[in-house]
């Protein structure tokens, strides 16, 4: 049996992921994170974007967050998102459409701070289709298309 964490994905709604993991990646707000079991302690806020569970066994779980914060300790693993979804849960046509939206607003701003709301819901929904694509690519690598 392969070495894991335990992983806890947390949001305000509740508790969407509790068990363990060979491997975990975010998106922190310095870049991407590999977090593997004896990883070095580190708490870092997290931006928007995919998680990637690797689940003992080589399966993949892909969740999407909107930003928050991850605790490391050597066998546990704790994500306090904003908000966590599935990625196969995701809606692809309403996060292209929040991307469009986004993108209209940008080019017409009228203000910094409305500038950097709408980059703020474009990273938002550029992570979201990411989340989307991988789950998509995951299910076509493993034999389980849509």
């Amino acid at each position: 049996m392969a070495m894991s964490v335990h992983l806890d994905i947390v949001s305000a709604e509740g508790e969407i992921f509790s068990g363990r993991a060979e491997m975990v990646a975010v998106s922190g707000s310095q870049g991407e994170l590999g977090i593997m079991p004896g990883h070095t302690p580190l708490l870092t806020t997290l931006k928007p974007g995919l998680i990637r569970v690797t689940l003992q066994g080589g399966k993949q779980e892909v969740f999407y967050i909107s930003g928050g914060t991850v605790e490391v300790q050597p066998d546990i693993v704790t994500v306090l998102a904003d908000t966590a979804v599935r990625a196969e849960d995701l809606d692809e046509i309403a996060a292209m459409e929040a991307r469009q939206r986004a993108e209209k607003t940008a080019s017409s701003r009228k203000s910094n701070i409305e500038y950097s709301q709408t980059l703020s819901e474009l990273a938002d929904a550029a992570a979201r289709l990411r989340a989307i694509k991988h789950v998509k690519q995951i299910r076509k690598k493993f034999g389980r298309g849509e």
